[in-house]
């Protein structure tokens, strides 16, 4: 039997976008941020990345900008989602939430950093533990956030190796200095990063970058 041949225009796959790239769609608000409110950038950015599966999930998504996982109403603005809590041993179960609604990841981030500056209703203390003046490393404050702000018993282990994996640490500190370098033909990222002794993940972040793919004549800032 004689099939028609399929003339419809095939659809354009998009690129997901890549850890780094949602990094750096959120790192330099999360150094400011951190720096005017004695928090860790860092925790910040890695809590983000592990709450939201990188920007991917279905609350951190447009229209819901929901990086936290912050329970309740914004602003009188809520969704409604499925969540997993741990029961502090392990163990897993569903339940329906309320979270959090806001118009783009800045909102979260500034409704993240008044969560843990001025705590819950019934302790606004609560969250004190996790400000630097308060601890030695970013490693305190994520261990006061497992079992606190998360029911993950493994939660600072998580959000510790995310820092050192992305060398988050470094959005604890200002920016040094700042250039813009142009591409050559030939390079690549680990030649660009080994010149100016930096990571590549940083570089990705910085840039935004999707792949490990250059062009030449293609700007790139790097960060000191």
């Amino acid at each position: 039997m004689f099939k028609p041949m399929n003339t419809a225009t095939p659809q354009q796959i998009e690129e997901t976008p890549t850890v780094e790239a949602f990094i750096g769609e959120i790192a330099e608000t999360a150094r400011k941020l951190g720096a005017d409110n004695d928090l860790y950038a860092s925790v910040m950015i890695a809590q983000a990345i592990l709450e939201s599966k990188s920007g991917q999930s279905g609350l951190a998504a447009s229209p819901n900008y929901n990086l936290f996982g912050i329970k309740g109403k914004y602003q009188n603005n809520s969704v409604a989602l499925e969540t997993l809590e741990d029961d502090g041993e392990g163990n897993m179960t569903t339940i329906q939430a309320e979270f959090r609604k806001y118009t783009s990841y800045e909102e979260s981030l500034k409704d993240y950093v008044n969560l843990l500056r001025n705590g819950v209703s019934w302790n606004k203390q609560f969250y004190t533990s996790v400000f630097k003046s308060n601890t030695t490393s970013y490693k305190d404050a994520t261990h006061f956030l497992t079992g606190t702000y998360a029911t993950d018993s493994k939660y600072n282990e998580k959000l510790n190796a995310l820092i050192a994996q992305y060398d988050l640490a470094q959005y604890d500190n200002p920016i040094q200095s700042k250039k813009t370098i142009q591409v050559e033909a030939g390079d690549s990222l680990t030649l660009i990063a080994e010149a100016h002794h930096v990571k590549v993940t940083s570089i990705k972040q910085w840039n935004q970058l999707n792949s490990n793919n250059l062009e030449a004549g293609q700007s790139l800032n790097i960060y000191y």
